[in-house]
């Protein structure tokens, strides 16, 4: 388990390695000098050489990729130009509210999505199965900007129960937060429900239709025995991995539900940031999510022995 643990983690450090490389690469293809957009309008050719010298644009790219990874290390990722914030407080600040939204819509998710996808599987074929089905596949279908202004329309303006605008921290206020996440998080958690139970389903059919079920059938266990003992378990690894791969990339950013629900988190600060050109904390945001990206995705591997022994050998 030891071994397969650090395997595991002695494969996510050349990852990070490679994809800083490229986000490195991609910034400094962008057209234009980091230097006069600082800068601004101002015509002064010394102050711009200074500027360079100081963030030391003037030496070659290798040197310049060493002293940026060299701060990396440090956890220096710069200062935002627009804000004249530290790069790093400002994508702490995002996650924080990034991760509030996205850990209860996922686990809602998971919650209802693979009870619902055994169901299905067990009953294959019948009417509870294409209901099932049919639910999954209308949630997969919607875009979740429009079942975010569908719920701000009805449950906002019209109804006039949840804010529509703004954010407050559970951790400042539970209640008030409750009310500003209650929107965000259901129309989250819809969307990833219909993904997880197609996966539950597909992955609980093939677990099914293998012997040593039937060998269990035939020994006379109940079908909740059957379902508990021995197919929870199979069928869990791959719906495992897209729970991980999900809350991963969501924690990387809910984009659309963070622009529609105005929520200040990592999405739409990358958003921002881009359209701002405000390239450190694009760098940054970028680097931040393959981080946790590559973080989630490792814990997962690393919980997988739990649900088959095998991966330990």
């Amino acid at each position: 388990m030891l071994k397969y643990a650090l395997n595991r983690i002695a494969l996510a450090v050349p990852t990070l390695f490679i994809v800083a490389v490229i986000v490195f690469v991609l910034m400094r293809a962008i057209p234009g000098d980091p230097a006069q957009l600082m800068l601004g309008d101002l015509e002064n050719p010394r102050a711009l050489e200074q500027l360079r010298r100081d963030f030391g644009l003037d030496k070659p790219i290798l040197i310049q990729f060493g002293i940026w990874l060299q701060h990396l290390l440090t956890g220096d990722l710069g200062q935002s130009i627009a804000q004249q914030r530290p790069v790093l407080e400002m994508l702490v600040a995002g996650f924080g509210v990034t991760a509030s939204l996205v850990i209860p819509a996922v686990l809602i998710a998971s919650l209802l999505a693979i009870p619902l996808g055994m169901l299905a599987a067990w009953r294959q074929n019948t009417v509870s199965d294409a209901a099932i089905v049919t639910s999954a596949i209308v949630f997969l279908s919607i875009p979740s900007f429009w079942l975010g202004l569908i719920f701000l329309m009805v449950f906002g303006l019209k109804l006039d129960l949840l804010p529509v605008v703004g954010y407050v921290s559970p951790l400042e206020n539970f209640g008030e937060g409750i009310r500003y996440l209650l929107m965000p998080v259901t129309a989250l958690a819809l969307i990833e429900t219909g993904v997880l139970i197609r996966m539950a389903r597909s992955s609980t059919i093939e677990v099914l239709r293998l012997e040593y079920i039937t060998h269990a059938r035939a020994k006379g266990l109940a079908e909740a025995t059957v379902a508990r003992r021995h197919a929870l378990k199979n069928a869990m690894a791959p719906t495992w991995t897209m729970i991980g791969l999900t809350l991963g990339s969501l924690l990387g950013g809910a984009v659309v539900t963070e622009t529609v629900f105005t929520l200040p988190g990592i999405g739409r600060l990358l958003v921002d940031s881009i359209f701002a050109r405000d390239y450190p904390v694009v760098q940054g945001c970028l680097l931040f999510v393959t981080l946790i990206y590559v973080l989630v995705n490792l814990v997962v591997d690393l919980c997988y022995p739990i649900f088959d022994p095998r991966v330990r050998l």
